[in-house]
């Protein structure tokens, strides 16, 4: 690894990079861009907040290695060929939502027509569903996963399939492979140029992990992970990378769902808020050390399959046509009978549902059943970066 030559003066903060990208050289905390012009491009340590500038112009042009340019690129190859049963003829027909938006296909910021759009309400999400085909610990329902919460964006929250951006081993274009690069660069292109009244869901389906915390921003003592198909080679994806990746670009008015149906997902977005339904009330969830994880003005809210002490189930307990995730199954189920349910509504049914499975002794696979004695041991949680009423809000994509 080597020091980058340009530094920030006043701060006194060197960054070092290596292939995959620039980290702090105090605190080694991955970094993405803040800043971007045509001379610098300016980074901020999650962990120390300093600030550093680097040369270059990392976004220039059309370049599919790009966050834009790379996967507005795949998105044009890729639009209505997920699922063939949305394909272009129906996909277009589909109705938007209340917020009577008609929203344009994808395009670069540098587009002539997309000021056209700029004044819009617009949609965007990106779902990932990683099976670890050739690892021992198979999934086998996070393709199910992907492929219900597609339908669910489209056909109960107005979606348009263009604005989607599915990532699973079962897609032909290695940059739809949900490696760790082509998630952090699907993760930037999530947020990219977003403002007022956009809506933003990040969805992720497969194994998580966790790890002890080395920069003390964690009130338990650990990281919270995803693991890409590769981690075993590239490594895992923090919650801190994610947290900076997606949370803090958020601008006022725009509002960042996070739906993330794994193991140890509880504060998976470092979110500064947890909902303790038990007491009805949101507790602090801050950095001790004061490491910023906020937004900028921005709204993001985080429903997570357990608790970060937890495991989640890849299960058949809920359908005989396959295994799926046990809360991207019953939280779809919830929404589409009951489409104005509050965020309370939906935790209590979520969690009663669960309950109801437990007490009717269905069995799911063999691995789960030996791990969890035929009991589905997860109590899904609700996090957000400030306190909203959660008797009251409704829960809309």
């Amino acid at each position: 690894m080597s020091t980058d030559e340009r530094m920030n003066p006043s701060n006194k903060f060197v960054l070092m990079k290596d292939t995959r990208g620039y980290s702090c050289g105090r605190c080694r905390q991955r970094l993405f861009p803040i800043t971007i012009n045509v001379s610098e491009i300016q980074f901020q340590c999650p962990a120390c907040q300093r600030v550093a500038s680097s040369p270059g112009r990392p976004y220039e042009g059309s370049c599919n290695n790009t966050a834009d340019g790379r996967v507005s690129n795949v998105v044009q190859k890729y639009r209505n060929k997920f699922f063939g049963c949305h394909d272009r003829q129906n996909s277009d027909s589909e109705k938007p939502n209340s917020l009577n938006w008609n929203p344009s296909p994808l395009q670069s910021s540098s587009s002539p027509s997309s000021s056209r759009s700029d004044q819009r309400p617009r949609k965007r999400a990106l779902l990932i569903g990683v099976t670890y085909k050739k690892w021992k610990y198979r999934l086998k329902g996070t393709v199910n996963d992907v492929r219900n919460m597609r339908s669910l964006l489209i056909e109960s929250f107005g979606f348009k399939p263009q604005n989607i951006l599915v990532l699973t081993e079962d897609e032909t274009e290695p940059n739809l492979t949900p490696t760790k690069k082509n998630i952090e660069i699907s993760l930037q292109w999530l947020v990219k140029d977003c403002r007022r009244g956009d809506s933003l869901v990040f969805f992720f389906s497969g194994h998580g992990l966790r790890q002890p915390d080395f920069n003390r921003d964690e009130r338990d003592g650990f990281d919270e992970t995803i693991c890409p198909v590769d981690f075993l080679n590239e490594g895992m994806i923090l919650d801190n990378d994610i947290n900076s990746t997606i949370v803090w670009p958020l601008p006022e008015g725009v509002t960042l769902h996070s739906i993330v149906d794994a193991c140890h997902s509880g504060t998976i977005l470092d979110l500064v808020y947890v909902y303790n339904r038990e007491k009805d009330k949101w507790e602090d969830n801050s950095p001790p050390n004061g490491t910023r994880k906020h937004t900028n003005g921005g709204l993001a809210i985080s429903l997570s399959a357990c608790e970060d002490n937890q495991m989640a189930a890849d299960t058949t307990a809920f359908t005989e046509k396959g295994m799926n995730g046990a809360l991207t199954y019953i939280l779809i189920e919830i929404v589409k009978k009951h489409p104005e349910t509050t965020y309370s509504d939906l935790l209590d049914k979520i969690h009663a549902t669960i309950d109801d499975v437990n007490n009717s002794g269905c069995l799911f696979s063999r691995v789960l059943r030996s791990m969890f004695h035929n009991k589905i041991l997860q109590k899904p949680q609700l996090s957000a970066s400030e306190p909203f009423q959660v008797k009251k809000k409704k829960f809309i994509l």
